[in-house]
């Protein structure tokens, strides 16, 4: 295993996690593929899921369900009892990592797209869906690159 594949966990935003999802981290980098890691790509198609919504879980930001931990056990090489009794039924993710605002440069750039556009897009949702309360938890998101 090179030096890459070892997480810091020791630094922010690891640091902030809960030691379950740290050894998440560890695990996706100790199976090695492209560039050093195991992708979140490649577990979520394992997981039958979004990769930012994986990513977003080993954030502690979503919620695996009991099927997905057991999977997640298989693909990663871990314990699934380990996993259950640290992200099982009793476990619920917080939101929000980090500072507010920002101080990642990339985390920061997201953070000003919803200060300039958060009240343009609620306007939006009021229009084509009336008014009421839209959720980020089931959202989609995909990430490409502009050429």
């Amino acid at each position: 295993m090179s030096q890459a594949a070892t997480i810091p966990t020791n630094s922010a935003p690891y640091a902030a996690l809960p030691e379950i999802n740290q050894k998440l981290f560890e695990a996706k980098a100790k199976k090695g593929t492209i560039p050093w890691c195991l992708s979140f790509e490649a577990i979520a198609k394992e997981l039958g899921k979004d990769e930012v919504w994986v990513a977003s879980a080993f954030y502690g930001q979503a919620k695996f369900t009991k099927e997905e931990l057991q999977k997640l056990s298989q693909v990663l090489g871990l314990d699934e009892s380990s996993l259950a009794g640290g992200l099982g039924e009793h476990w619920w993710p917080y939101r929000g990592l980090g500072t507010t605002p920002p101080t990642d440069p990339v985390i920061y750039r997201l953070y000003e797209g919803v200060l300039v556009y958060g009240h343009p897009i609620k306007a939006i949702i009021h229009e084509k869906f009336g008014d009421g309360i839209m959720s980020m938890i089931d959202c989609k998101i995909n990430i490409d690159k502009k050429s």
